[in-house]
């Protein structure tokens, strides 16, 4: 579920249901990333921007990472932990462009 806030009172939420062959790829996409061997307590923290946040449930696993809203590889340069912020970083991008990718082809497609 993404949840954004419009307004300091308007919440849009949006759902999305896929498949098991959907689900299969994003858990190879995270466990690829090896993002579960990262840690966030070196990267910045929330700040008046905003934060980005990303929660892991893998079988009996469940992590989860916080840092500040990234703008630019620069951004990832500056932290202490570059390295994991950045594993950070591109995971979420890959996840962003599969996600935006089926929410895009769903509604493309018409039906015969």
């Amino acid at each position: 579920m993404q949840t954004t806030q419009i307004t300091e009172t308007t919440v849009l939420s949006t759902k999305m249901w896929v498949g098991s062959l959907v689900i299969k790829e994003l858990k190879r996409v995270v466990e690829a990333s090896e993002i579960t061997k990262e840690d966030d307590t070196n990267w910045p923290k929330k700040n008046i921007v905003g934060k980005q946040e990303l929660e892991i449930r893998i079988g009996n696993d469940h992590t989860t990472f916080e840092t500040a809203k990234v703008g630019s590889l620069v951004d990832i340069q500056d932290s202490e932990d570059s390295e994991g912020l950045r594993v950070f970083y591109y995971l979420v991008q890959d996840l962003k462009c599969l996600i935006s990718s089926l929410t895009s082809l769903h509604f493309k497609i018409k039906p015969i």
